[in-house]
């Protein structure tokens, strides 16, 4: 018997993948790779937590078809621009499909009944199943007392007593089983989606309202650096070295770089059509945060090679706050 679950890398998703494994059931784990997931590359290893659990990982990715869910979802937003009712639904069509692929019996996740304000109310997790095409087939191992009987538990898949009654935003019960499963490190999960957080979320809008054709890596740019906006036109200035190098592996060829030629500063880059008056304050927003103490500071920037240079004053903290995306 072979089982697939929907595995965030969080704690309810990996307690649920436990509580399956103990009925003698072979378990596939199937993580969504986004670019809103709020890892940025640094400590969160899927994969081992996969090893933790005994579980192979299928790692798939939400490309551009997710895009257009969360610009224009059928069932809204929550409180800032995440679709999580639309996620779900898309997330349970992949599954389903994989699923059907590998012969997994039944499909299972993590969810407890009313721990989301928007996603995990009993009529919301119904009309999701449904409208996935998995109505009465979805296991919820946490919660599955207070819900429905699935197909798996009629069929004697599983055995539905064995299946947990959690409800609530109350952890102690997720807490007090992973203790007893002595299992740690899974405390990221659902929560880590930047479309929640209300800062990223301004530069979403932002860019959803100047660009048509929105790609993966456009979205996966705003998590790095400082931005602003001139017009059509849109500068990052990196925070940090990481900032810097992320910022560099994701700019398009027609964007120009700009960097301080003799001080430690950060890495900016140019979007759109600039004009002069645009490269200038490029480059002065690049002085103005980099550790240069001159007046004029001297600025070098290019597309492939910064072969230009340009002096500029630092620009003004009134100035920057009228250009900042917000």
């Amino acid at each position: 018997m072979k089982a697939l679950g929907l595995f965030s890398g969080g704690l309810d998703s990996a307690l649920a993948i436990k509580l399956i494994q103990d009925q003698g059931i072979e378990v596939v784990a199937l993580n969504f790779v986004s670019s809103f997931c709020t890892c940025i590359g640094e400590g969160c290893s899927i994969a081992n937590m996969g090893k933790k659990l005994g579980v192979k990982v299928k790692l798939m990715s939400k490309g551009q078809d997710y895009l257009k869910i969360v610009k224009h979802p059928k069932h809204g937003y929550g409180k800032n621009i995440n679709p999580c009712i639309d996620c779900k639904i898309y997330i349970m069509k992949k599954a389903k499909k994989y699923a059907k692929e590998i012969g997994a019996k039944f499909i299972f996740t993590g969810e407890v009944l009313g721990q989301r304000p928007m996603s995990q109310h009993y009529k919301t997790l119904m009309l999701i199943e449904k409208e996935a095409g998995l109505k009465g087939k979805l296991v919820r191992p946490l919660c599955a007392g207070l819900l429905p009987e699935t197909e798996a538990e009629k069929k004697g898949w599983i055995d539905r007593k064995k299946l947990l009654q959690f409800q609530g935003r109350r952890r102690t019960p997720q807490i007090d089983l992973a203790k007893k499963y002595k299992i740690d490190g899974f405390m990221c999960g659902g929560s880590g989606c930047k479309l929640t957080d209300k800062e990223y979320t301004k530069k979403l809008k932002d860019l959803f309202k100047h660009k048509k054709r929105i790609k993966v890596k456009d979205i996966t740019l705003l998590k790095f650096g400082r931005h602003f906006r001139i017009g059509e036109n849109e500068i990052i200035v990196g925070k940090n070295k990481f900032d810097n190098e992320k910022i560099l592996s994701l700019k398009n060829k027609s964007d120009l770089i700009f960097e301080v030629k003799e001080f430690v500063g950060p890495t900016t880059i140019l979007k759109g059509k600039p004009s002069k008056k645009v490269i200038e304050i490029a480059a002065s927003l690049t002085a103005r945060y980099s550790d240069a103490d001159k007046d004029k500071v001297l600025v070098k920037y290019g597309k492939e090679k910064l072969n230009k240079e340009l002096k500029v004053s630092k620009i003004k903290d009134q100035e920057i706050e009228e250009i900042r995306i917000k």
